[in-house]
Parts: structure tokens; sequence; C-alpha cells
């Protein structure tokens, strides 16, 4: 059998939506400018497509922009508030564990002449609230934060952050990336005092290349993407219509039975974890306990293999995990949040990260298991790190 346990770096979509695009694609094929009957067709996707996202995040439909994903829509949020809002301030605050579509884009920042500050992480890779309070200065313009770590599954105080930024000054732009969160977390924007959120397709059994980015009414944000005018010029280029259906209604799938779908996988998560702790000598599971982190990734370091070692063994079984993101697993380096969260040096090249999806079984959990488990011990007498 195969068990895919690599959901953090995309999922499977579901059979629905794969047939839902592949429908838009053949036969309502019309560019949504268009002002004949195919457009209006496709046109008209478009706005369902926001309803439905909107009525997910409880937000005004107007207020979605769709992007090509979770990476545009972050650099799309970042470099667009900071350069809108680069009049009253050049300070940036973002957290040391972020996405490198966060990181790399700060990083550029710094070097346009924006001052940066990475906040620190506990253990648990949960930021100290008080530390974000005292990192606000008067010319803070704009901060970022996760809301779900990809790697270590840590959930930030998005919504204690959410309170202190706007106390201390309500012009500052809060940015969330949520697209590890979307989907497995309910998101209250307007609540949450969120006025820039990022989103992925493909990470909630959506199509690939497609995500969006709420803006909230009134937010001071620059385009980053010039041409046609699309999207009340906030992201020109003809939309990706087949894609945008595909992922609301994937979104909608998500939402229904919301309860029901995350009690499951936490479940799950938890029999994972205990199974490993009994069955496994030498381990240490990474980040928040078990239900105070989110419901779908558990970050495991094997002591004395190297996490390459694993994962190709792993794969010749027909099951498929990481070493930590997918989008930096072509230019390995030691993963920046295993750092950040203190983790013993001997460990930071031996962790892997298995990730569940509402589509994984019980049987693909077992059969991890066995197979990790009744490698290991003789992995580490042959290929010990």
């Amino acid at each position: 059998m195969e068990a895919y346990l690599d959901n953090s770096a995309t999922t499977r979509a579901f059979d629905e939506v794969a047939q839902l695009v592949a429908k838009i694609m053949t036969t309502e094929y019309g560019n949504a400018s268009s002002v004949h009957h195919m457009g209006v067709l496709s046109a008209n996707r478009l706005a369902e497509a926001r309803d439905i996202i909107s009525t997910t995040l409880k937000v005004d439909p107007q207020e979605i922009i769709f992007t090509s994903g979770g990476t545009e829509s972050d650099n799309m949020a970042i470099l667009g508030a900071a350069k809108a809002n680069a009049w009253r301030g050049k300070h940036i605050i973002t957290t040391a564990i972020e996405h490198p579509a966060i990181l790399e884009t700060t990083i550029h920042l710094e070097d346009e002449g924006f001052e940066v500050t990475y906040l620190p992480v506990g253990s648990d890779g949960v930021v100290d609230i008080e530390t974000l309070r005292g990192a606000i200065r008067p010319d803070t313009i704009l901060v970022s934060m996760m809301f779900i770590n990809n790697e270590i599954g840590a959930i930030e105080p998005i919504e204690e952050a959410g309170n202190i930024i706007k106390s201390i000054n309500k012009d500052i732009v809060f940015h969330v990336d949520a697209v590890q969160a979307y989907g497995k977390v309910l998101i209250r924007p307007r609540t949450m005092n969120i006025d820039l959120l990022s989103v992925s397709s493909h990470k909630i059994h959506g199509p690939k290349g497609v995500g969006f980015l709420y803006i909230k009414k009134g937010t001071k944000i620059t385009p980053i993407c010039y041409g046609g005018g699309q999207q009340k010029g906030m992201r020109s280029g003809t939309e990706n219509v087949p894609g945008i259906a595909g992922m609301a209604l994937a979104a909608k799938k998500c939402y229904e039975n919301f309860d029901a779908h995350i009690k499951n996988m936490y479940e799950l998560k938890k029999y994972l974890i205990l199974s490993l702790e009994d069955r496994l000598s030498d381990i240490k599971i990474n980040g928040p306990e078990c239900e105070k982190g989110a419901p779908h990734i558990v970050s495991l370091s094997i002591k004395g293999l190297a996490a390459e070692t694993v994962l190709n063994m792993l794969s010749s079984k027909g099951i498929y995990v990481s070493a930590g993101s997918a989008c930096t697993s072509n230019n390995p380096h030691i993963s920046d949040t295993l750092q950040a969260i203190g983790l013993d040096k001997s460990l930071l090249e031996s962790t892997i990260r298995i990730s569940l999806s509402m589509m994984t079984t019980k049987e693909e959990i077992d059969y991890f298991l066995d197979t990790l488990c009744s490698q290991v011990e003789t992995m580490r007498k042959f290929y010990r790190h």
C-alpha cells in the first residue's frame, strides 16, 4: 500500500474539485473580462467563488483578491503594505519562524532601507505576546505573523496579537500568513483585527497555482502587479477561473462538517504521537503539545539518523513524508524554525515532518508506524548519522 503523509506540502484534490476544474476548462473557457455570454459565465464563477470564500471568513466578498498562491499573496501583502505606508515609517515586525515567502521578502525590504525586527519564539514555537508589545515602535507600519507554523504546527496567538497591535496604533497593518491554518482552524479576520490574510488552494484539496489575499476594506496597500486592471487594479492579469472555482469548492467542502473533520485529525495525530513514543527510543516530538498545536502536523526527530536516510527508506516503501518545508527542499539548509526553538544540534538534521489531511486514514498511519519502527534500529546500526 501507499501512505501519503506530506499534506503540508500539498494535498490531493477532491474528486469533485478536479471534475469542476476540467468542466470549466473545456465548456466555460471564456475570459472573465469579455462581455459576451462565455465571458459572463466566467465572471459569474468568480463572483460565486468570492461569495463562498468570504462566507468561510465572515468578510465582504469584495475583500477577496485572487492570486497564484501563498507566495504571491505573501509578497503582495508585505511589499504592497510596506510601499503604501513607507511615508509613516520603515519599521516592520515579523517572527523568526516565518515561511521563506515572508522572510525572503523582508530581507529584500531591508536592502531597500526598511528595518525589520524578527521576534524569537519559545521551545514550543510560540511568540510571547509581551515581546511583540515591546517591539512595536512609533515608526512600525507592518506586523506579519503566520497563524500555524508549517514545520512544527505551532499555533500563534493571532487574536491577542491583533488586539495589542491595534490598541497601540490602529494604523499598523497586521498581516497573517494562513496558508497552513485555513481549513484547519476557524479564522475571523474582523474580530482578530487582521488586515491582510494569505491563503493557498493546494493545501486544502484544491488546485495548485491559485490562492487568495484577504484585504480589509480601507487597508493601505499598493499593487505589485500592473496591467489590464483586473480585480479593481489590485492584481492585474487574466483570472485563473477554473482554479479559482476549484479552490472555492475545496474551501466549501473543508468547512462543511468542520468540527468533525478537525476532531478526526486530532485523534489520528494523538494516536500517531503516542504510538511513536511507545514504540521508538531516542526520539523527540517537536513543538507544542498535541492539542495545543495544529491538528495536522507532527515534527519528529530520530536520534542517530539523517532525515534524508529516513525519507529514502520510507519512500521506497511507498510512504511519503518531508524533511520540512517543501518550498525549501530544493535548497537544503538547517531549518530556521528548528534552530529558533532551540532544538539540540544533534537533531537538526534528523527531523522529519508527518502531515495529515481530511483524507488521511488510520491504515496509512499504521503502515507508516509499522514500517518506521521495524527499520529504525537496523538503520541506526548501518547508517548512524
